[in-house]
């Protein structure tokens, strides 16, 4: 949850790859869906709730990981 971003070229878990091809159009439209329907959420949604990876955390470290995971795969594509 630190200020550092993520690693380049980091291994993901392998149900997560993405193996198949994809309309981008249609995967833009449910990034930015998940993206409002976070935000309608709200903070208190997410506060103490828990991770997979991290077990519970506030609603502060779950914005800190959603931001520095998009952020880790925008710069990955270069957008």
């Amino acid at each position: 949850m630190g200020p550092k971003p993520y690693k380049r070229n980091i291994r993901t878990a392998p149900e997560f790859l993405i193996t198949d091809e994809r309309d981008f159009e249609l995967e833009k439209q449910k990034l930015v869906a998940h993206l409002q329907k976070t935000q309608q959420l709200g903070a208190a949604h997410f506060q103490n709730k828990e991770s997979h990876a991290f077990g519970p955390l506030t609603s502060q470290e779950w914005n800190v990981l959603f931001y520095k995971h998009l952020d880790h795969h925008l710069q990955q594509f270069n957008v």
